[in-house]
């Protein structure tokens, strides 16, 4: 590895030679591909590399629209390390910015709500919500200062599918052009995303890196060992994903007898419409009621994921029935899910484990890992694009 003085921080950061090793086994074609190996998933020089190379450079969710629909509305979250603020101005547009004063860089807010503009809590210096300072108290002597010359620095923002994202790289393409039809695949299967409202969020910390949290959300090979109570409410036999550029698709209808998940004998929603968007948000619409579930994964350290699973739902109350769909994610799915990656993970940290064989089914079924396959080889993209 080598070494990076980038500022105050000290990062120890892949060379030329870890990249070309990290790759080695990937091929293009999974039936001949190995998955990534173990070093991306334990050292923290992957983990430093992934910062500017992967979270820096994509399109990371924030929330629902419904959070910044009104004017003066913000939110706040942080990307890559940063802090960003989301802002709906005065005249309706949509704004983000990184969330720091540009006189001694202390955040400006935190959180979410509503403001005329935004005060920064340390000397009081006050921007309006298009980001110019309009008012720093006792600058009137200065030489040579003006306010009308200063400005908090823009992050790209855009509304996506009922969401909002942002990216931190100026030159990334618009998210509706990268993701091609994924706009449109929404739209088809969750008309009502938009209207729909925040109901409940489950919060997880996990002991994994966040690239297998995504594998394992790409592929339904471990299903039917797994998930015995998932496998009765969809049908398995009609589970198809599909790969696209920055995404993939996982689809599959409901199972047509009693299921031992949750009851859906009321759904108006018969279908497991699932999206995972590159590089960590996971999009599903399944069984039931009108309902959007957003899954982020959150990278804290090499080993250790932040994990959000937010309702959004007809109703801010969930019905009897949605209560027990969230009872069975948190109950029973997600410590399915959450032990099987913990384990992998332990798993990867000891010499008997470098890389496995991609499995994959050439008719796209759920069983195949052809999913896990496309993430890995945007990883490596990524890898060597962010060099």
């Amino acid at each position: 590895m080598t070494d990076l003085n980038d500022r105050s921080t000290h990062v120890s950061l892949p060379s030329s030679a870890d990249l070309a090793s990290i790759g080695t086994g990937y091929h293009e074609d999974p039936a001949a591909s190995m998955s990534l190996r173990a070093d991306a998933y334990t050292a923290p020089a992957w983990f430093a590399h992934e910062q500017q190379a992967i979270f820096a450079r994509t399109w990371q969710w924030i929330g629902h629209v419904e959070n910044v629909r009104d004017a003066g509305s913000y939110v706040t979250a942080q990307i890559a390390g940063m802090s960003i603020v989301v802002v709906r101005t005065h005249e309706g547009e949509l704004k983000a910015f990184y969330n720091v004063c540009k006189h001694r860089a202390h955040e400006l807010t935190s959180g979410a709500g509503t403001t005329r503009n935004l005060v920064c809590p340390y000397h009081a210096w006050t921007y309006d919500l298009d980001g110019h300072l309009t008012g720093a108290r006792r600058t009137g002597d200065l030489i040579g200062f003006d306010t009308a010359e200063i400005c908090l620095d823009e992050v790209q923002v855009t509304e996506f599918g009922g969401f909002v994202y942002v990216n931190l790289d100026p030159t990334a393409a618009p998210l509706a052009e990268q993701a091609g039809e994924l706009g449109a695949e929404i739209a088809h299967w969750a008309p009502d995303v938009e209207q729909l409202t925040f109901a409940h969020r489950l919060t997880y910390e996990i002991e994994s890196n966040w690239k297998n949290i995504v594998d394992n959300f790409l592929e339904c090979y471990h299903c039917h060992v797994a998930h015995k109570d998932f496998v009765s409410l969809v049908d398995m036999d009609t589970y198809k994903v599909t790969t696209h550029g920055i995404y993939s698709s996982h689809m599959a209808e409901a199972g047509k007898s009693t299921n031992s998940a949750y009851d859906v004998s009321d759904a108006s929603v018969t279908d497991h419409a699932v999206w995972w968007l590159w590089p960590n948000t996971c999009l599903m619409r399944y069984p039931g009621r009108g309902n959007f579930i957003v899954m982020h994964i959150i990278p804290v350290g090499p080993e250790r994921t932040l994990e959000t699973y937010d309702f959004f739902l007809e109703t801010a109350e969930p019905t009897e029935a949605e209560l027990d769909s969230i009872r069975y994610i948190d109950d029973v799915l997600q410590p399915e899910d959450i032990g099987l990656v913990e384990s992998v993970q332990r798993g990867m940290r000891t010499p008997a484990f470098d890389q496995g064989r991609i499995v994959h089914d050439p008719t796209g079924s759920g069983l195949s890992e052809h999913a896990v396959h496309h993430f890995h080889g945007l990883v490596l993209d990524a890898y060597r694009a962010g060099t």
